[in-house]
């Protein structure tokens, strides 16, 4: 009872596997694959004239601000010799910390 038990688990593991193999054969090393035929050939210079067409009808979008709708339209764009300079003027020592470090 229990070899034809091991031989039916066998049976259902190994099934599936030759059911893999049968449905499309895998191509070995060092087989060329088959020329392809006239109609093929159009096909496929169709297939390309037809992507290249619909590349065409594809509009150009100009550049995409993604933080534009964040910023105001009337913001003073300074230049960074200016901005470095307002900077030093208004920036305040910073106070050293003393005492205890408790919370």
């Amino acid at each position: 009872m229990r070899i034809f038990c091991a031989a039916a688990i066998f049976a259902l593991l190994v099934g599936p596997a030759f059911a893999q193999e049968a449905e499309k054969p895998v191509p070995r090393y060092g087989e060329g694959t088959a020329p392809k035929t006239p109609q093929e050939i159009e096909a496929g210079k169709a297939a390309d004239k037809a992507y290249k067409r619909a590349l065409g009808n594809i509009p150009d979008q100009g550049p995409i601000d993604p933080w534009g709708s964040t910023r105001s339209n009337n913001a003073p764009k300074d230049s960074p010799k200016s901005a470095a300079k307002s900077a030093a003027k208004t920036a305040t020592p910073k106070a050293s910390k003393t005492g205890s470090t408790a919370n």
